[in-house]
C-alpha cells in the first residue's frame, strides 16, 4: 500500500490464455507487477483449454509474484469440464480464486464472478419460450445474485468487483456487433448499482473497448490482454488502477500508467 496517500494499487489483467507450453511467457510481467501494485487481479480465460496442466504451467509462473493475487474463472477454463481442478492449482500456490465468494485486502474488498451471457438492455434475452432458452437465461440470472452475494458481505470502503465477462455494453464495443450477446450481459450491472462499488474489471472481449461506465456512474475496466496489447503497446499489458481505502470515489485521475524498463 501507498502510505502516502492511503491507497491501494490493483494490477489488473486477463485473457492470458496459458498452454501447456507457455510457462515463462509472462513471469517478467507478473515480476514488474510485484514492484508496482500492491494486488494483482486476474479476470477469467487464465487457460486456453480449461486443462489442469495449462494452469499449472500458469501457477509456476505465479510464483514471482509476491503480492496477493485474486482471481475469477472464464470460460475457457471450465472448456474441459475440470475447472475444479484448474482452481485448485491456483489456490495451491496461493491465489484467491473467487465464484461468489469476496475477500479482503489491505482494506479493500474483492467480490468475485465469471459472470455469463445473454445481451444488454432491451436487448438482454428473456426467460421466455424453450425450457433451454430459460436455463440460458437462469445461468446469468445466478451469477448475478452471486456477484450480489459477495458483495452484500464486504464492509469495506472501497469494493472492487471482479467478473469475466462484461456487465455493460460500452466495453465491447469494438467486437462484431452480432455477437455482443455473447460477451456478456446488463443483469450483472444491477447488483453493481446497489453497493457502493468502486471500480470493476473485466475481459473476455479481445477487440472491446477499455473502459466504460455503469447507469450509475461505476467505472468498468476490460483489462483483456489482447486489448491492452493492441490499444496500449507503449505500457506493460495491466491496468494499473489506485483505489481509495478511505471509501473515496476512484475517478480517472487514479489510473497510473507505468512505461516499460
Amino acid at each position: 500500500m501507498s502510505e502516502a496517500d492511503g491507497t491501494v494499487r490493483i494490477a489488473a489483467m486477463s485473457d492470458v490464455h496459458y498452454g501447456k507450453t507457455s510457462q515463462g511467457a509472462l513471469q517478467s510481467v507478473f515480476a514488474e507487477v510485484t514492484r508496482n501494485a500492491d494486488v494483482l487481479v486476474l479476470c477469467g480465460d487464465l487457460t486456453d483449454y480449461g486443462l489442469p496442466e495449462e494452469a499449472q504451467a500458469l501457477a509456476k509462473d505465479l510464483t514471482a509474484v509476491k503480492i496477493p493475487i485474486v482471481a475469477v474463472l472464464g470460460n475457457h477454463d471450465f472448456e474441459s469440464g475440470q475447472e475444479h481442478e484448474v482452481a485448485q492449482a491456483l489456490t495451491d500456490v496461493g491465489v484467491a480464486v473467487l465464484d461468489g465468494d469476496a475477500v479482503e485486502i489491505e482494506g479493500v474488498g474483492f467480490a468475485g464472478v465469471k459472470g455469463f451471457a445473454g445481451g444488454f438492455g432491451r436487448g438482454a434475452l428473456g426467460a421466455w419460450g424453450e425450457a433451454s432458452v430459460k436455463a440460458f437465461v437462469h445461468e446469468a440470472i445466478e451469477e448475478a445474485l452471486k456477484l450480489e452475494n459477495a458483495l452484500a458481505r464486504l464492509r469495506t470502503p472501497s469494493r472492487i468487483a471482479l467478473l469475466h465477462y462484461a456487465p455493460i455494453r460500452a466495453t465491447v464495443e469494438g467486437e462484431p456487433i452480432e455477437i455482443y450477446p455473447w460477451l456478456g450481459c446488463s443483469r450483472l450491472e444491477e447488483p453493481l448499482g446497489r453497493y457502493e462499488v468502486h471500480a470493476v474489471f473485466h475481459g473476455h472481449a479481445h477487440k472491446g473497448a477499455p473502459e466504460g461506465t455503469t447507469a450509475k456512474g461505476v467505472p468498468v475496466y476490460n483489462v483483456a490482454l489482447p486489448l491492452l496489447k493492441e490499444r496500449f503497446p507503449e505500457r506493460p499489458p495491466y491496468m494499473l488502477l489506485e483505489v481509495p481505502r478511505s471509501g473515496i470515489a476512484v475517478t480517472d485521475d487514479r489510473i497510473v500508467e507505468r512505461r516499460r524498463a
